[in-house]
């Protein structure tokens, strides 16, 4: 397995496109992306669980209950939620895209991003899927990840190839997510693509359970959006036996999946609204997969722990704290807390209670723009990693003023 260029396109039959069409009023940003497979691909996804849904993901979850799409179509600037006329826009979204690409608009992906309440003028997007079709492109997978971004800083995308079956596969995804992340599913968009044959009955399988330990494990502000979701589409092309069981080829795409996930939820976490630091929370030595996920998931949602990572403030007391009100059952005399970057490591905490240690040999780790909050709990030998980000002034600049 190895990380290759190509994003969404490294895939065999897979092309795409992004451009400005006019949702947005900012006319350097690109607000429409398009990904096409030349043959109908196995599709699955998984969805915000807020009862707060945008139109497009229940446009898209009927149209894959076959378990096939062939195209993916999102705008960014404007989110299609709590519109009276939303079905119909995000139908007509399909319809435009499938007659120019000359499929059935069932086998359409809808997506939107944006602002949430504000009405959606389809006429822009009207005029942006002929230029997205006319642009479709190996090369367009920087694109289509520009198209779908909103408050993100950093464009999100990686490639992989691995081998199924002595076939040669590959694997590539875009994603977008700076705020509003909070899952249970999910709380940002993410289009992967793979040429790998594999049943949709297996495809959902694996993203369902890979997303427990990927995206369901990331936090940046503790709100759940309304608009997103995760898809996967493989459209076999890479020649390998179809995968319709678990098995030893189903443990490599599995591998392969969540390479992808990982990778993908450490940029979207680094890219937090405001974010000048990536926060890794590692908890070892739980008794459970549960209490290991619940601890580590509280430690990266502590408001009190990602300011004083921004400030670079060595206040492990804060840890405790989250992992104290989390609701898991575990003996606080056998936690321990140690500090981690590039710079090295340092323990901060030991059977529960502090230990001396260099206050400047702390700060100079967690100067560093990647932090490891590493946790053990001294009671089994599960392992989990949850991640996030610091909280700076600049998340409520960005989001005082988001709207208007």
């Amino acid at each position: 397995m190895k990380i290759i260029d190509g994003g969404v396109c490294a895939a065999k039959g897979f092309m795409a496109s992004g451009v400005h069409c006019g949702v947005r009023k900012n006319r350097t940003k690109k607000d429409i992306a398009l990904i096409f497979s030349e043959t109908k691909a196995s599709a699955a996804a998984v969805y915000t669980t807020n009862l707060v849904k945008g139109a497009p993901l229940t446009v898209t979850k009927n149209h894959i209950a076959n378990g096939l799409a062939q195209a993916v179509i999102c705008n960014s600037g404007n989110a299609n939620t709590c519109n009276a006329n939303g079905i119909e826009i995000a139908e007509e979204m399909s319809s435009l895209t499938a007659a120019s690409l000359g499929i059935d608009a069932s086998d359409v992906v809808v997506a939107s991003t944006g602002v949430i309440g504000q009405p959606l003028n389809i006429e822009p997007i009207k005029e942006g899927i002929p230029m997205l079709k006319k642009l479709l492109s190996k090369d367009g997978s920087k694109d289509a990840a520009e198209g779908i971004m909103t408050t993100d800083v950093k464009l999100k995308e990686i490639a992989l190839e691995f081998e199924l079956g002595g076939k040669i596969c590959h694997i590539g995804g875009i994603a977008k997510g700076s705020g509003m992340i909070h899952p249970n599913m999910a709380t940002m968009l993410v289009f992967i693509t793979t040429d790998a044959a594999i049943s949709p009955d297996m495809l959902q399988k694996a993203l369902s359970k890979d997303i427990t330990n990927t995206f369901n494990m990331i936090s940046i502000d503790g709100d759940t959006s309304t608009n997103d979701m995760v898809t996967v589409l493989a459209n076999g092309m890479a020649g390998n036996e179809e995968i319709t069981a678990e098995g030893k080829d189903y443990d490599e795409f599995m591998k392969a999946l969540n390479t992808v996930n990982v990778y993908l939820c450490k940029m979207i976490a680094a890219d937090g609204e405001g974010a000048t630091k990536l926060l890794e929370c590692s908890v070892k030595g739980a008794d459970d997969e549960i209490t290991a996920k619940t601890v580590a998931k509280s430690v990266v949602c502590s408001s009190l722990l990602k300011a004083a990572m921004f400030g670079a403030d060595a206040n492990w007391g804060r840890v405790l704290c989250a992992i104290g009100y989390s609701g898991a059952k575990i003996d606080v005399s056998k936690v321990g807390v140690s500090f981690k970057s590039c710079k090295g490591e340092i323990e901060v905490c030991k059977n529960g209670a502090g230990v001396d240690f260099s206050e400047e040999k702390a700060k100079e780790i967690l100067l560093e723009n990647e932090i490891e909050i590493a946790v053990t709990l001294g009671e089994g030998d599960v392992s989990v990693s949850a991640w996030g980000c610091d909280l700076t002034y600049d998340y409520v600049k960005i989001n005082g003023d988001y709207r208007t």
